[in-house]
């Protein structure tokens, strides 16, 4: 009997000796673990009462730029291309142009002003890079604006292929970059961001539908489709006849070529 009590002695402390260590290891994890997560929310939340509001406003400051006013300014200088040269509505449209872009610049340089000084800066994740780079690009696309060769220029040409070009890439990229921007913000605060993604996302969505209607709506006019009313107006047969003749006197020589882009460069 002796015998056996020393053999469970013996084998209780080999056990001890074991499996001692392994619960405590265990448990020293499952601490860590349980320090962890309260340490991120207690991120969060010491990241809502500091931060929070200055995110926002640095969101929302990019929202009106690069998503309201410069697709908007982009929009009524295109409309501006069926106007009358040198009319009062031209003119207005090209202000219009001026003044949405301009406001888009100001609101977007205090946002890089307000990232600046307020935000960790360390330009390791897509947002922060292509928010760099829009910065430098908006201001030399607003340099390029104000030195305007006259009409008539050589440099006329290449000036508005650039100024075009570039424009367009600034608008996409700024969008692309909203959206990033929106998810860095629900990282940040785990915050739900669907709300205000499905809103941009469906104004955007209005803004190019409008953009790319601008195209058919002077050949819907000359469908005959008038706002308001259901049906297309038919012409009598006797008119069309009329038309046809008139058409044929007015008829260009087929010698001539014509150059569907010369309008946007006089």
């Amino acid at each position: 009997m002796r015998n056996f009590h020393k053999l469970d002695l013996i084998a209780l402390s080999v056990c001890n000796a074991f499996l001692l260590p392994l619960v405590q290891c265990s448990a020293h994890e499952g601490l860590q673990k349980a320090r962890s997560y309260r340490s991120i929310q207690d991120g969060h939340e010491k990241l809502s009462h500091q931060k929070r509001f200055d995110i926002q406003l640095h969101g929302l400051l990019l929202w009106i730029s690069m998503g309201f006013l410069m697709p908007f300014g982009i929009l009524t200088i295109r409309m501006s291309g069926r106007m009358a040269r040198g009319s009062t509505q031209l003119k207005v449209f090209f202000y219009l142009h001026v003044v949405f872009q301009t406001l888009s610049l100001l609101l977007a340089t205090a946002g890089a002003v307000m990232s600046l000084r307020k935000f960790e800066n360390l330009f390791n994740n897509s947002h922060q890079r292509i928010g760099l780079a829009l910065y430098i690009a908006i201001w030399a696309q607003a340099v390029i604006g104000i030195f305007r060769p006259q009409r008539g220029k050589k440099e006329r040409n290449a000036w508005f292929l650039t100024h075009w070009i570039l424009g367009t890439i600034i608008s996409i990229v700024g969008i692309i970059n909203i959206y990033t921007g929106l998810n860095a913000y629900h990282k940040k605060t785990s915050r739900s961001i669907g709300l205000w993604t499905v809103l941009f996302t469906a104004e955007i969505s209005f803004i190019g539908f409008f953009y790319l209607f601008q195209d058919k709506w002077e050949f819907l006019q000359k469908q005959g489709v008038v706002l308001g009313e259901s049906e297309a107006l038919s012409p009598s047969d006797e008119q069309v006849e009329t038309q046809r003749q008139n058409s044929k006197e007015l008829l260009p020589d087929p010698c001539t070529k014509q150059n569907a882009l010369r309008n946007l460069f006089d």
